[in-house]
């Protein structure tokens, strides 16, 4: 039976490499997937999946406006699709979460979807949201903050390590811009060692 799946984690906890390992699953299986990522994170080149450890993946990319039902039905019309797999889920809307349910429960295609749950000020992205409203199953990717307790918190970070306040939103960016905490220490400010 068909689910929709929410894998969420703070930033640096290995979800783009889950990501791709039940990517590779699925293919040595000789089971079809098909990957998303965000349009809008363009760190590695628009439409590429990559890990940290380094391995990466093409993907379709989608965009605030696009709808996710009818993308992968395109897909399913050139071949078989056994899995749908989204990177940086927390950047989907409500009405793509939808989408998403609605094509496990229509098309039978089970969606695993990995994304961050909070932004840096500690509030829920938009499709995090959802999901974590509307998955079949949720699962925590856990990573470490430097302290050695369990990181929940994404904090901004700007160039001497100082955690930022206040800005938009969404703001792309890797470990320069962003550090993994436990609620103890973001709530601190405590960053960890001073960057030099």
């Amino acid at each position: 039976m068909a689910k929709l799946y929410f894998h969420y984690s703070s930033m640096n906890a290995g979800k783009s490499t889950a990501l791709l390992q039940a990517n590779h699953n699925y293919g040595e299986r000789g089971m079809a997937t098909v990957l998303f990522t965000a349009k809008l994170d363009d760190r590695e080149g628009v439409g590429v999946i990559r890990s940290r450890i380094g391995i990466d993946h093409q993907a379709l990319v989608f965009a605030e406006e696009d709808d996710l039902l009818k993308m992968a039905r395109r897909e399913r019309e050139r071949g078989p699709v056994d899995c749908i797999l989204i990177d940086e889920a927390q950047f989907l809307t409500k009405e793509q979460v939808g989408q998403l349910a609605d094509l496990v429960d229509s098309e039978g295609i089970p969606v695993l979807a990995y994304g961050l749950r909070t932004d840096f000020l500690g509030e829920t992205f938009e499709g995090s949201r959802y999901l974590m409203a509307w998955a079949d199953e949720i699962k925590e990717i856990k990573t470490i903050c430097h302290c050695g307790k369990k990181a929940t918190m994404n904090a901004r970070i700007d160039a001497t390590g100082k955690m930022e306040t206040e800005g938009a939103q969404i703001e792309i960016g890797g470990n320069e811009r962003y550090v993994s905490l436990c609620r103890s220490c973001y709530s601190k400010g405590n960053t960890g060692p001073t960057l030099s």
